[in-house]
């Protein structure tokens, strides 16, 4: 028997296979592909204090290996949330942990003291401190002091929540960012958003986004996501929560031993839906393979030399 179950911080999850925000809608959009009784969690669309039309489109565009978007937060706002989607979200025989995003550090703080006092079931709240699509997105997980201050200011008016930080590539040392998360009391890290790109139609001579620039994923990062989850995780200030380009069996292991506690699937639900659950299905073999019962057991043991 294959002991599939991680804890990150405060946050214990039956298995270490999540579904990043903002590529399954709020698990309506799934239902027919997905158990979600065997996901270790599932992380809703993000969340905003009011609604969110997006960006013009074009919104995202195909890549060599990823996929570029633009979405810009679109969303209904909060109140709608807690009146149409919470309902059903809240049925769901999974991990739910929120993702919201602030236009303001202000924001963030009164949207976390909301859900403390709402005392709703949720499993753990991610701060999204790094959207690449929205005007100042990036601002709050560029710097190390607001990042922590964020995350302070959060656990102080939502305390009994396990808390997540979202962080972005688009830094210098993300490892200098996670420390600070850790220091402003962040449970995990998310690791990593987007990567800022554009792409350019050359011919008509403009960009294919309407937003002009935003923000890669699928394939193509991987080996800059796992380097970085590496980075993080080597330091052991903050369990890890690894995402992009992560779609195969192999994809999961290698940001296990790398040393993420957990990982986010994402692109890949657009296009192999019920992904998650067959990498789940498919991870005890994998966790055998290395002669070992425990998924715990293989977190982190990536051998470097010295």
């Amino acid at each position: 028997m294959i002991d599939l179950s991680v804890q990150l911080g405060r946050l214990h999850l039956r298995n270490p296979i999540l579904v990043a925000s903002g590529t399954a809608g709020y698990g309506r959009e799934l239902a027919d592909y997905v158990d979600m009784a065997l996901l270790g969690g599932f992380i809703p669309k993000t969340v905003t204090r009011h609604p969110r039309p997006g960006n013009p489109p074009p919104r995202t565009v195909e890549t060599a290996c990823g996929l570029l978007n633009a979405i810009g937060l679109d969303n209904d706002g909060w109140d709608y949330f807690w009146q149409h989607h919470w309902p059903h979200l809240q049925t769901l025989p999974t991990a739910v942990i929120l993702n919201i995003a602030g236009k303001s550090e202000d924001e963030f703080v009164e949207l976390a003291a909301d859900v403390a006092r709402r005392g709703v079931g949720l499993a753990a709240l991610e701060l999204n401190l790094s959207c690449p699509n929205v005007a100042g997105g990036l601002d709050f997980a560029t710097d190390a002091e607001r990042t922590r201050r964020i995350v302070r200011r959060c656990r102080e008016v939502c305390p009994n929540l396990p808390l997540i930080a979202k962080l972005t590539p688009n830094v210098t040392d993300i490892t200098v960012i996670a420390a600070a998360a850790a220091e402003g009391g962040a449970d995990a890290v998310s690791a990593v958003n987007t990567y800022l790109g554009m792409a350019i139609d050359w011919r008509q001579r403009r960009p294919r986004l309407g937003n002009v620039t935003g923000g890669l994923s699928g394939p193509a990062i991987k080996p800059l996501a796992l380097r970085a989850v590496w980075a993080i995780a080597r330091r052991r200030i903050i369990p890890v929560i690894g995402v992009g380009g992560i779609a195969t069996m192999d994809d999961v292991m290698e940001f296990l031993v790398a040393g993420a506690s957990a990982v986010q699937i994402g692109t890949a639900n657009f296009y192999d839906p019920s992904v998650a659950c067959r990498l789940i299905q498919d991870l005890p073999a994998a966790i055998a393979q290395l002669g070992t019962s425990r998924v715990r057991d293989v977190i982190g043991t990536l051998q470097t030399p010295e």
